[in-house]
């Protein structure tokens, strides 16, 4: 069997990740904040007939991501793919003029550090398998800053530079690394960006093992 590690797990699309790559014969392990939420979660999905379990983290906490990340791979086995996609805080997106260099510790700790973070964990196994997928779900400003919501702009915009560096220094490792924009918000139901949508679309770019950006939807404007 093998692993995904879903960072930033919840009911929308990280349960429909987790269900998708369930489907294909993964272990699931299931990463959030809230001990109580992600075990409700894991416990959802088990029902289902998937092998799931829930790790409490804060990803602005480098020892108790890397402490989830090492009891995951304890638990389900070494980690194939890891999934980052934690919903950005809503004191993240001041405008960019009442943006004072303090306010970025955050968005920067969640958007920069805890990937670093997690890729430093896991990728030792990942090169030892000889493979592995990392995956990063960012929203439009990762790609068109947007100046009210300036702490997630600078953070995203640094994420995906880290991405897409590691896509071209790992591809030779057999380790392929992604990033998925969604412009705007998931939404259930959309023909883009449904949850059960976007996981088909992260299945497709981890057996794909094509280009390193993706859009969910076209960006307007």
């Amino acid at each position: 069997m093998t692993t995904i590690a879903i960072v930033g797990a919840g009911p929308g699309l990280g349960a429909a990740v987790a269900r998708r790559f369930g489907r294909e014969g993964f272990d699931i392990a299931l990463i959030s904040r809230s001990r109580q939420h992600v075990d409700q979660l894991a416990a959802d999905l088990r029902q289902d007939g998937l092998n799931a379990r829930g790790f409490a983290a804060d990803v602005r906490d480098p020892k108790a991501l890397t402490a989830a990340l090492d009891a995951a791979t304890t638990d389900l086995g070494p980690i194939e793919v890891v999934q980052y996609s934690p919903v950005p805080h809503k004191d993240f997106m001041k405008p960019v003029l009442e943006t004072t260099p303090a306010d970025l510790h955050g968005p920067v700790e969640f958007s920069v550090f805890g990937p670093m973070t997690a890729v430093a964990q896991v990728l030792p196994d990942m090169r030892a398998q000889g493979r592995g997928t990392l995956l990063f779900v960012n929203g439009g400003s990762a790609v068109r800053p947007h100046p009210e919501r300036a702490g997630t702009s600078i953070a995203f915009a640094a994420e995906s530079a880290y991405a897409r560096m590691l896509h071209d220094s790992l591809a030779g490792d057999g380790i392929h690394v992604a990033q998925l924009i969604v412009p705007g918000a998931i939404q259930p139901g959309d023909p883009h960006t449904d949850p059960a949508v976007l996981a088909d679309t992260l299945w497709a770019l981890h057996q794909d093992r094509g280009e390193f950006r993706h859009y969910a939807s076209p960006m307007e404007g």
